[in-house]
């Protein structure tokens, strides 16, 4: 009963997102994505389907590209994946069976720190949004050289948890919920905390995807009424994104990644570097930074 609940669930909350992303878009005039942001959502969201995640890449690429101003990449991340997101979750919950209470739990737990989290987000000063999202992504890039590496936790077989384990899993996806408004992929503290419990790593994706899937566009309507905010690249990232996590699911059945992991990580590190250097240099140069970002 409670798969059932949560994929209608998600189908609804997927509306009224996509309700409020036309409704904004319209009031500001920022209907027409780019073909950069459309190409930029369909390659990052095709690769996120796989788990590598796409906020790590993503906001390289806004980095890289000069795109957007720094402070604007937490709310593009979120604002722009939470439709793919969707996809993804009602795709991998569909196919992946874990426990239903467990499932429903940490989505639940993710979403109020997601709602805790996103109002702090959108008043951060700029300088703290580079250091928050560069800390995030060498932490990211760590993540990817560690399961290059086999480093990571391999996982047992579990597709539930005993009650003590059932409640450090939920309160970690609460501190997810939260640290993802500020830009900090969930996929890869999941793809670490659930296998250390001894649950099966194919378990990971039904949650992490779910979590994502239903706090991703209930902070995006907050962040969609912030000025701080390209809703031409959200949208492009959009339609993108959609059809990429399909091509993923549905067509891919396996493929290597560590060599596009180990690439992942050189342009992660890169503009994590960018970021934080911009985060610790002088005010007066950081201030010069941002008018030309």
């Amino acid at each position: 009963m409670v798969v059932p609940i949560l994929l209608g669930a998600l189908c609804v909350l997927a509306l009224v997102y996509l309700i409020a992303l036309g409704r904004t878009a319209i009031q500001r005039n920022q209907f027409l994505p780019t073909v950069e942001g459309v190409t930029l959502g369909a390659v990052t969201n095709f690769f996120d389907t796989l788990g590598i995640g796409s906020f790590a890449p993503t906001t390289a690429w806004i980095k890289l590209r000069r795109l957007a101003p720094d402070s604007y990449i937490p709310t593009i991340l979120n604002a722009g994946h939470g439709l793919p997101t969707v996809v993804e979750a009602l795709i991998f919950i569909t196919l992946v069976k874990v426990d239903p209470w467990l499932l429903g739990s940490c989505i639940a737990a993710s979403v109020v720190g997601a709602v805790v989290g996103a109002p702090v987000v959108v008043k951060l000063p700029l300088r703290t949004v580079q250091g928050v999202v560069g800390v995030a992504m060498v932490l990211a890039a760590a993540a990817f050289a560690a399961k290059n590496l086999d480093l990571m936790p391999g996982g047992g077989a579990a597709l539930a948890l005993a009650p003590p384990l059932f409640a450090i899993a939920v309160a970690g996806y609460f501190v997810f919920g939260a640290l993802m408004t500020c830009g900090i992929g969930l996929f890869g503290p999941s793809l670490i905390l659930l296998p250390l419990l001894g649950m099966s790593p194919a378990a990971s994706f039904p949650m992490m995807m779910g979590a994502c899937a239903f706090l991703m566009p209930v902070s995006g309507i907050g962040f969609l009424r912030s000025e701080r905010i390209d809703i031409r690249l959200v949208i492009g990232i959009t339609l993108g994104g959609i059809p990429g996590v399909l091509i993923a699911a549905l067509l891919v059945k396996s493929m290597p990644l560590t060599v596009l992991r180990w690439g992942v990580v050189v342009v992660v590190l890169y503009a994590a570097l960018v970021l934080l250097r911009a985060a610790f240099r002088p005010a007066a140069e950081s201030e010069a930074a941002v008018t030309t970002s």
